[in-house]
């Protein structure tokens, strides 16, 4: 009885050792192979040999990295070449990979897996180089040949009386940041597209000829030689108005001035002149009288010098007046309400 025993048992131990043995020479005649479900960069090598994914790899990775990437904007075509992005694939890093996440568990675990012909279900990324400046440098071929800036509106030569702005225009900018990731996944990509969009954003101007017009709510400009006194509203011509300048001697002052202070029927203080009596210099005149030539309005520039009305009509068109700029009343009147204090006048 014990013999018969003894027999079962050493039988139990041979079959049991052949049965690991069996696991052992299945599990170690494929050790080189790849488990199914694996990718390398969405490229199936799943059931190959090291060898085998290897060879799948050069042509399903390496052909499809070969080609150029194109950056398209309009008609316009910039090529970035896998050699001058010095691309380089590790496909031999890669494969190993794959044969290591294959052997992933113990061999009774790999064993049961492969008889039953479960899949893994794993994609290993492709170590793939490149050069980070060749990237950067094409941006910025791209960028400076499509990017215009912006232009600020801008006013005339004013110091010379020139009023006609520069108009403000919207630049264009290339999206240099999302430009250079799309160029780096085609790059690298070894089933996406090999061509890229150039997109680009508007770059607005900082000052707009609509901000800088309002900035300019009125210009005044007063043309000594054709006795003309011009309106500029919103940088724009909207009212020329005839006018009396200083006469020989008492010129009106040339050069840019300011609206420095403004007044309905101003008082006069007569000048300290020689054309002004001594006895009356220093007296003042009181605003809406006979006596006071300062007519219904007054806009000062300069030293005493201003625009104001006038009732001598007969001087307009001459130079007759001690230094300041004459108007016809109506016309002195309607343009008081049009300019603000501060507003440029230029005097030629």
């Amino acid at each position: 009885m014990r013999t018969r025993s003894f027999f079962i048992a050493a039988t139990f131990v041979v079959l049991l050792a052949a049965a690991a043995g069996g696991v052992y020479a299945y599990d170690h005649a494929r050790e080189d192979q790849i488990a199914k479900g694996i990718t390398v960069g969405g490229v199936d090598v799943g059931g190959l040999t090291e060898e085998a994914a290897r060879a799948r790899l050069r042509s399903g990775v390496l052909e499809p990295l070969s080609k150029p990437v194109v950056a398209r904007y309009g008609d316009h075509r910039y090529t970035l070449t896998p050699e001058r992005a010095r691309v380089g694939v590790d496909i031999d890093g890669s494969v190993h990979e794959a044969v290591k996440r294959s052997r992933a568990g113990n061999i009774f675990e790999r064993t049961s897996r492969n008889l039953q012909g479960k899949a893994i279900n794993e994609d290993i990324d492709l170590d793939i180089v490149y050069n980070r400046k060749s990237v950067r440098r094409l941006v910025d071929r791209i960028s400076g040949s499509i990017d215009r800036p912006a232009r600020d509106a801008a006013l005339g030569n004013l110091d010379k009386g020139s009023i006609e702005p520069t108009p403000s225009a919207n630049g264009l900018a290339v999206r240099a940041s999302k430009l250079r990731n799309q160029l780096r996944r085609s790059l690298l990509s070894v089933e996406g597209s090999r061509q890229v969009k150039v997109q680009t954003e508007v770059v607005e101007p900082k000052v707009t000829t609509k901000e800088l017009a309002s900035k300019y709510p009125a210009i005044v400009v007063v043309s000594r030689g054709s006795f003309k006194l011009s309106l500029y509203q919103n940088l724009k011509l909207t009212k020329t108005y005839g006018i009396a300048v200083g006469q020989v001697g008492l010129e009106t002052p040339a050069g840019l001035y300011h609206v420095q202070n403004k007044a309905v029927n101003p008082a006069w203080t007569m000048p300290n002149s020689d054309w002004v009596a001594p006895g009356d210099r220093g007296k003042v005149v009181p605003g809406g009288t006979a006596e006071n030539p300062l007519k219904a309005r007054w806009l000062g520039i300069y030293a005493g010098a201003g625009i104001h009305g006038t009732d001598a009509v007969n001087s307009i068109g001459t130079a007759a007046s001690h230094g300041c700029i004459r108007m016809r009343i109506p016309d002195v009147i309607d343009l008081y309400d049009r300019v603000p204090v501060n507003a440029p006048v230029y005097i030629s």
